[in-house]
């Protein structure tokens, strides 16, 4: 089963709308089927996105995870790309 990938981008300018939802992603993803994720920086180093990589049977469950997401219901991202991913290779 492949995992899916989330390449989320901030909107422009919404550094304060990712601050105020924040403490809610993260309890919230506390308890979520998440391999990994963490946030883009931009070149101030910044966050301005996140990659986030999780553990779902399929993309419609991948897309509902994005649905359920503080970050998604505050209206963070300009973007998000969800794909399937399979590891080839895992160094950790």
């Amino acid at each position: 089963m492949p995992l899916f990938v989330l390449t989320c981008l901030d909107k422009p300018g919404a550094l304060p709308v990712r601050m105020a939802a924040r403490a809610e992603h993260l309890a919230w993803a506390a308890d979520q089927p998440l391999t990994f994720g963490g946030p883009f920086l931009d070149e101030a180093g910044d966050m301005a996105g996140s990659l986030i990589i999780i553990d779902v049977p399929d993309i419609e469950a991948a897309r509902a995870f994005n649905a359920a997401d503080p970050y998604t219901k505050a209206g963070l991202w300009a973007s998000v790309d969800i794909r399937p991913f399979r590891v080839t290779i895992d160094r950790r």
